[in-house]
């Protein structure tokens, strides 16, 4: 469990020590992100000896913050005070770029 802007986050069905006395609904947030050519020369140049790629691992933790503090604000928006069943997904929006989309259920607790 997470609290982010006064909104507790959890990938779990409920809080164990908050009651749901409301599901409010669905609530999302997304980014999108396109590969940058620099980025990608360094990444192409550290594949060849191996290990991790940190140019692309900082990159996507950025996208998944900036996801999840959208989906934060949405649920924010509707006057939740929590997102159960929080997820993150990815797709291929075009060659080069990604969207990553927090979604969960916006909660208002007893």
């Amino acid at each position: 469990m997470m609290k982010i802007e006064d909104v507790l986050v959890t990938t779990q069905d409920n809080f164990a020590d908050h009651k749901i006395a409301k599901t409010i609904g669905l609530v999302k947030g997304n980014t999108i992100r396109a590969r940058h050519i620099g980025k990608d020369i360094l990444a192409g140049l550290r594949s060849i000896v191996g290990g991790e790629i940190d140019e692309y691992t900082k990159v996507f933790a950025e996208a998944r913050e900036q996801a999840i503090d959208r989906m934060v604000a949405d649920a924010k928006r509707l006057g939740a005070d929590g997102v159960v069943c929080m997820r993150l997904t990815t797709s291929t929006v075009m060659q080069g770029a990604a969207e990553l989309l927090a979604y969960g259920t916006a909660v208002k607790f007893e």
